[in-house]
């Protein structure tokens, strides 16, 4: 049982992190083309449903919301906290 919900969250954060991956590239594209852009929010909710190691990576290698501060900062903190609250659950 525990094996399974071990796989589970590893399977589910390896999403998370994969999606938040290319949605920061998706809102990259969508910005060099002048078109509709996704919500910061839906990024940064992404980041806080456990995507932050993914917009992070995707920030850098795309060079995008990279000068703003929320993202700048908030990304690394939300990913401290899931640190933290990882270890005291696990």
């Amino acid at each position: 049982m525990r094996n399974q919900r071990n796989a589970a969250l590893i399977i589910y954060v390896l999403a998370i992190n994969i999606t938040g991956f290319f949605m920061i590239w998706y809102d990259k594209v969508l910005a060099k083309a002048g078109k509709y852009r996704i919500p910061e929010s839906r990024l940064l909710l992404v980041a806080l449903a456990g995507g932050s190691i993914g917009v992070y990576t995707g920030m850098h290698l795309f060079k995008h919301k990279t000068k703003k501060i929320i993202f700048t900062l908030g990304i690394p903190a939300i990913f401290v906290v899931q640190i933290l609250i990882f270890r005291n659950i696990h």
